[in-house]
């Protein structure tokens, strides 16, 4: 592939997956504000996610196959059209349903967002592989750019989702949200270039199963990273945040979506601009693939105090509690996007060439396995124990990323 071309071809791979994660992050503060408003359940809310997050498990590990026989090219145009249709889809819900029908209806439709989600996720990154120069730390320095410029693109999701809620209301916020997408993916289909892979057609599924110890080791630790953040991030906080606006104040409501949707978007758009600046801050510590390995569990071991100190502020309800926990959970934010940046350079360079799709489409199968654990833990561990239960429990799942990462270590001495 020409450099012009390699470079186009990364443009236009980033703004698919930009449009991706603007609409991925605003259909998730869409559903979970105007359901909660209705008056479902943390345990409820947490349903609405399992099947997008139980997708995401199938669609990771099938979807390297997938690219790999078909092309990187089709698996993303793909995601994005599913993503389309999911919209359109949510955008038929009947407000006069039984609760159990409408978990079951919107169950389904971010079932296929996952899918939609997962195929685009697995392509980008994957792409990033071929594209990006390998030389120096160019490779860590492209994956960063794209990860973290999608992150900070999907916090700003939060916030537009929210903020169509209060405006437009739910359907006509999906609604518009399937159209702007649809000229996108005509525009990207349009000006994409030629000269990603276009697939093999010999290649087998079991070929989805890593390889080496290093991957797998790797898939354990972001299964757990992930896991830690959405046990806290999916459903006890934003519910957190909105019963303590509208105590004693249910007029709030509209005011609650805004202040919401807005924290949840500076948190990502914090995020992923450290994880964009990643390269730079951790220059030092990853000059080799080893140091690098070294860095990602001393940063475990640093996330695994937030939550732990948050969890103990909650549980004793200390004076100022809603600032204790917005300015840790901003500390949370900056250290875990470092370890997320880290996790996705090392899969990259674990990685060979020839198999590129199919690990790392094993290992975001094991990225959807962490979130639907945590998903499922913050509905049930905010219905049991309130947040300072979610929080305790994330310290819990950051001390066994801890053990885990030490493990990939282990395993570089020893190879």
């Amino acid at each position: 592939m020409s450099a012009p071309n390699g470079l186009k071809a990364y443009v236009a791979v980033t703004a698919a997956y930009w449009a991706f994660m603007l609409s991925d992050g605003a259909l998730r503060m869409l559903v979970l504000l105007h359901f909660h408003q209705l008056g479902f359940s943390p345990v409820q809310l947490a349903y609405l996610f399992l099947l997008y997050e139980i997708m995401g498990i199938v669609t990771n590990l099938s979807a390297g196959w997938l690219a790999n026989r078909f092309g990187l090219t089709s698996t993303l145009y793909a995601g994005l059209a599913i993503q389309i249709a999911a919209l359109v889809a949510l955008a038929g819900l009947n407000p006069d349903w039984a609760i159990t029908a409408s978990v079951a209806y919107v169950m389904a439709v971010q079932g296929a967002s996952g899918v939609a989600k997962d195929l685009a996720k697995m392509s980008s990154k994957s792409a990033v592989k071929l594209l990006a120069p390998s030389e120096g730390n160019g490779l860590f320095k492209w994956v960063a750019l794209l990860t973290g410029s999608k992150n900070a693109v999907k916090g700003l999701g939060f916030f537009l989702g929210a903020a169509l809620l209060a405006l437009l209301g739910f359907t006509a916020s999906v609604l518009t949200m399937a159209v702007i997408l649809t000229v996108i993916l005509i525009a990207v289909a349009i000006f994409m270039p030629a000269g990603l892979p276009r697939g093999k057609k010999g290649t087998r599924f079991s070929a989805v199963f890593p390889k080496t110890p290093e991957i797998r080791a790797l898939s354990l630790a972001r299964m757990l990273l992930f896991a830690t953040r959405d046990t806290w991030f999916v459903v006890a906080i934003p519910v957190f945040f909105y019963e303590a606006i509208t105590q004693n104040a249910p007029d709030r409501a509209a005011s609650a979506f805004f202040l919401i949707g807005a924290f949840m978007a500076a948190w990502i758009i914090c995020y992923g601009a450290i994880q964009a600046l990643a390269p730079r801050l951790l220059a030092r510590q990853t000059a080799a693939l080893s140091e690098t390995t070294a860095a990602a569990t001393r940063w475990i071991g640093t996330l695994t105090f937030i939550p732990a100190v948050l969890a103990f502020s909650a549980a004793f309800d200390l004076p100022g509690l809603v600032i204790i926990v917005v300015v840790g959970l901003l500390a949370f934010g900056a250290v875990f996007a470092l370890n997320s940046a880290l996790h996705s350079y090392l899969i990259l360079a674990f990685s060979k060439d020839e198999r590129i799709t199919l690990d790392v489409g094993f290992y975001y199968m094991a990225n959807a396995a962490g979130r639907l654990l945590g998903t499922l833990l913050s509905g049930v561990c905010y219905q049991l124990a309130g947040v300072a239960g979610c929080l305790a429990m994330a310290a819990v799942l950051s001390a066994l990323g801890w053990l885990a990462t030490r493990r990939l270590g282990k395993i570089q001495n020893i190879t």
